[in-house]
C-alpha cells in the first residue's frame, strides 16, 4: 500500500477504510475489521488501528456495538464523500490550477485528458 508521508499511520488507515466504504467494500451498516483485525492487517500497534477507530467514530462513520464489533453508520458514505469533496476543491484544485499556471497549460488540455481517460476507461470496462 503507498502511503503519503505526511500524515499519521492511524489517519491513513482510517483514510483507507473510507475508501472501502466509498468502493462499496463495505456498506452501510455492515461489521468493518476489529481493531485487532486493523492492528493485524497493517502490521500496527493495535492502539494505532484503536486511534484509526475512534477517529471514524468520532467523524459519525462507524459505531461500535460493545461485544459484537464496529459497524458502517448509516449516511456514512454521504458524509465521506462530502468531506472528501470540501477538502478536494478547498486543497486540491488551487494546487493543480497553480500547477497549470506554472506548466502553461490551459484547462482545454486537462478536458481533452479528461476524455481520453473516459474513453479508456470504457474500452477496460468492455
Amino acid at each position: 500500500m503507498v502511503y503519503q508521508n505526511e500524515k499519521a499511520i492511524y489517519i491513513r488507515i482510517a483514510e483507507r477504510i473510507c475508501d472501502d466504504i466509498l468502493s462499496g467494500h463495505y456498506a452501510e451498516g455492515s461489521r468493518v475489521p476489529s481493531v485487532r483485525e486493523i492492528a493485524a492487517a497493517y502490521e500496527v500497534n493495535p492502539n494505532t488501528a484503536m486511534r484509526a477507530v475512534e477517529i471514524l467514530q468520532r467523524d459519525e462513520v462507524v459505531y461500535q456495538q460493545r461485544g459484537i464489533g464496529v459497524f458502517v453508520a448509516e449516511g456514512a458514505r454521504r458524509k465521506i464523500l462530502a468531506a472528501r469533496k470540501e477538502d478536494f476543491l478547498r486543497h486540491d484544485i488551487p494546487e493543480f490550477l497553480r500547477r497549470l499556471q506554472l506548466l502553461g497549460m490551459g484547462i482545454e488540455e486537462v478536458v481533452r485528458a479528461w476524455e481520453q481517460n473516459q474513453e479508456v476507461n470504457k474500452d477496460l470496462k468492455k
